[in-house]
């Protein structure tokens, strides 16, 4: 079993930065390839893909909307998985979830029933 805990939300104006971080713990196995994605839900909306990392390659995938703005990265160390936002807009806001899966081929995806453990989330406003 997978643990994801997020931290750092909280309310900034546009253009502002932010950095939140989601600790694992647990289970993660080695045998396969173990990826933590970040997504986020506005109100009134589907849960959406933001950005996504594979622990053993160090691959990345962001969406279209984020790219250029956010960093993923992950500290191996305290095995935890951060998302630098820079130039926030309003319609960055929303509640972000961390996200695991384990795969048998280092692909990503974007779909959140494809994952298999979620944290709680932490709730990010963008104000304009």
């Amino acid at each position: 079993q997978v643990q994801l805990v997020e931290s750092g939300g909280g309310l900034v104006q546009t253009g502002d930065s932010l950095r939140i971080s989601c600790v694992v713990s647990g289970r993660t196995p080695t045998s396969k390839h173990f990826i933590t994605s970040w997504f986020r839900q506005a109100p009134g909306k589907d849960r959406q893909f933001v950005a996504g990392i594979i622990w053993n390659t160090g691959g990345t995938n962001y969406a279209d909307s984020v790219k250029g703005r956010f960093a993923i990265s992950i500290h191996h160390a305290n095995n935890t998985m951060d998302l630098q936002m820079n130039s926030l807009k309003p319609d960055d806001t929303g509640v972000y979830y961390c996200a695991s899966d384990r795969r048998d081929l280092p692909m990503m995806g974007h779909a959140p029933l494809t994952y298999e453990h979620w944290g709680q989330g932490t709730q990010v406003t963008v104000s304009s």
